[in-house]
Order: structure tokens, then sequence, then C-alpha cells
């Protein structure tokens, strides 16, 4: 058992990794992107140092765990120079950063950049969202930080291009990967489907932390029209509301929406499930619904996880016209419909109804594309890029050190 102990060791390369990134159990997408791609990568190579700096919010009373060693205020410039003059006295091999504004403090979430360029390690950068203008605004600060990491990881290769072409960042150092997935197998849903009392309906999901963004409420008009053709249909809207919409606002959106189904007599066709899934439950959700929708109203958007799941559950899926879905749903992998479209919605799943071997076709494409995108594959180019970026980074120091003399 050692000697096998030891082979593993000897071609799995140890790194000393910090993920710098909000992480669970704060309800958050990154959070959770996060920790799935730390936990397929230690599944990889268990010799891996896996460590986590988490940005929280002022007044956070989230109980982190063993893995996150640091925390970063994120209205609190003076702990981003303390978390980058710490990781500069470690024996980190390299910092892997999740970006995305809303997590770091200052003007545009300026105060990243104020720790990158403070750092003496390599940096990966993970690129949730690009801006459209990079001479302005958030665009300006992205430009900013990116002249100082060493490569950036995008999910889509048209994002690639556009931090090329737009924002001059070198195109053999973007590196495409996709977002991860549960490796779920592919079955027919009928089991999970009896067990949740839905067997003889056709049911329709969302998967959201909710917003108003969401486009939920599209869903819900198309459903009248729907029930036309396909009498045991069933929505089933599942999530909590967003943490900063619901301290904000509320349930205002939840409330709207719950008001609408009311108002089109939907009661037995809409189902709530205010709920926070953990990932067995979001799997189980995910095989019990058929036909899943993202009516999401931002055109930017350029990822989306529970898409992503879903593409990886071999689901059919209908979405709008955002970057993300446009992408992966590509290639007759989904279907595409405008946004704020309610007939436009309720075509595509009636069609589907009627249509059983184009729902076949669709479900065989998804989960195919799915198998590219598994949390072992995607780990497994994560793991390449991060010793490829480590090893340039050491070539580049020992140069520096043995400068000829003039």
């Amino acid at each position: 058992m050692e000697e096998i102990k030891e082979i593993l060791k000897d071609k799995s390369p140890c790194l000393n990794t910090v993920f710098i990134s909000s992480y669970v159990p704060r309800k958050c997408g990154i959070a959770t992107y996060t920790r799935d791609l730390v936990h397929a990568i230690e599944l990889i190579n268990p010799y891996c140092k896996l460590d986590i700096i988490a940005m929280v919010k002022p007044g956070d009373r989230i109980k982190y765990p063993p893995e996150v060693k640091l925390k970063i205020n994120q209205n609190d410039i003076n702990s981003y120079i303390k978390a980058a003059r710490d990781i500069n006295k470690s024996t980190t091999d390299i910092v892997v950063i999740q970006h995305e504004f809303g997590l770091y403090g200052g003007e545009f979430g300026r105060y990243m950049n104020e720790l990158v360029k403070l750092l003496e390690k390599p940096v990966v950068l993970t690129v949730h969202t690009v801006p459209d203008d990079p001479d302005a605004g958030y665009g300006l600060v992205l430009k900013d930080l990116i002249r100082y990491v060493d490569r950036i990881i995008v999910m889509m290769p048209g994002i690639r291009g556009k931090l090329a072409n737009e924002y001059e960042y070198p195109l053999d150092k973007i590196e495409v990967i996709p977002h991860g997935v549960p490796d779920i197998p592919l079955e027919p849903g009928s089991r999970y489907k009896n067990k949740s009392g839905f067997r003889s309906k056709l049911v329709l999901g969302s998967i959201n932390l909710l917003s108003e963004n969401k486009g939920i409420e599209y869903v819900i008009e198309a459903l009248p029209e729907i029930k036309e053709h396909v009498p045991g249909v069933l929505y089933l809207i599942i999530g909590q509301t967003h943490p900063n919409v619901l301290k904000y606002e509320g349930e205002k959106y939840r409330n709207f929406l719950q008001e609408k189904v009311k108002q089109l007599n939907l009661d037995e066709n809409v189902r709530f499930v205010n709920k926070y899934l953990q990932l067995r439950e979001l799997i189980s959700w995910l095989m019990t619904i058929d036909i899943y929708i993202t009516p999401y109203l931002d055109p930017k958007q350029t990822a989306s996880g529970a898409l992503a799941y879903a593409i990886g559950a071999g689901k059919v899926c209908i979405s709008t016209p955002y970057l993300y879905a446009k992408e992966i749903l590509s290639e007759g992998r989904g279907i595409i419909v405008p946004f704020r479209d309610p007939h436009a919605i309720a075509e595509a799943v009636i069609d589907i109804y009627k249509n059983p071997q184009k729902r076949a076709e669709i479900e065989k494409k998804a989960y195919k594309y799915g198998r590219l995108m598994t949390w072992y594959n995607v780990a497994t180019q994560h793991l390449r890029l991060f010793s490829e970026v480590i090893d340039e980074y050491k070539d580049k120091e020992t140069k520096d050190l043995v400068k000829p003399v003039l």
C-alpha cells in the first residue's frame, strides 16, 4: 500500500495553491463553483495543498470549513494588502482568483487590483464577467488588472477572442476551460418523478437564486398556452431568493411571481421550492425535470452553473440568448428563444412535448457535450495549466538571476 502511495506521489506534482474567491457555505454561485473545483482537484491529486482565502462581507456570520485559511473583508483595502503580504511570505506556488466584480470593494471592484499588484507569485485569473467597454468603468478596472496576471481562464471561446481583441491580452495566455458539472449517469427521470409524485406530469424547471434578472415571470406567462396542449404541465421554481436581493428588497420578487401565478389561475401548475440546495438535492431535482428553462434577461451573461448542470444531466434546455446559453446550446444541444417572449417559450415546450424523437436527439447531444464538462476533466485541465504556469514562472526567475554581466 505504501508503495502505491509513493508511486502516486511521484506522478502527482505537489502544488501549493491558494484560491481567492467567495466560498461555501456562503450562498453564491462562485462560492459553489470554487468548492466543487477544489474538491475535484483533491480527488485527482490528493498531494495538492489547496487553501482558500474567502471574500467576506461586513457583518457576515458564516462559519467556514477548515480549508479557509484567511478572510478578506471586501470593503477594507488593508485586508487586501495584508492578504497579499501573507501570500508572499508563504510557500504558495500559485494564486488562483475567481474574478467577479461584485465580490470586491473599491470603485468598480478596484481593491482586487491592488492585491494582485503586490503579489510575488504567479497568478491565474478566472474571469466570470467581461464588460463590453474596456475603456470605461468596470472595463478599465479589468483591463488594468489583467496586466498583472500570468494566465486567464474563460469558459467560452467567444470571451477568449473578446479579451484578446478588445482588452489586448495575449491570445496564447487565455485558456478556455468549461464550467464543471457532476458526472451524472444518463437515465430516465421516471424514478425521480415517481418519488416526487409527478409521474404523469411534464415537469419544467428552473433552479436559481431568485432575482429579477432571472426572468421567471415569462415562463409563468407561457403556462396558460402550454396548458392547452399539455394538461399535466408542472413548473418547478427552485431556490431561495438571492441573499443580496433579500437584504435590500426582501421577498418582493417572489411575491410578484406568486401573485402572477394566482392571477393566471396556475396554482396546480406551479410549485415554489424555497430552499438552497445541496449537491445531492440539486441532482435529484435535475433528474426530476423534463425540460430545463433559463429565461435570463442579461444578454451579456457569460456563465450559468445551473444551465451547465442541466446539460451535464442530458436535459432538454430552453433558454434566452445570453452569451453562455448561445455557446453551450449551439449545434442542436438545446433551444434558444427570444428575451421576454412567453409565446416563444410555450411553442418550444409544446414542440418538445409533441416530438419525442426530437427530445431524444437533443438529450443525446446535450449529454455527450456534458461529458467534456465533468469535474474530472475540468480539474485535470486546471492542474495541467497550473503546472505550466509555475514552470514558466520558475524559468523566468532563473533567467532574471543569471543575467549576463556586460
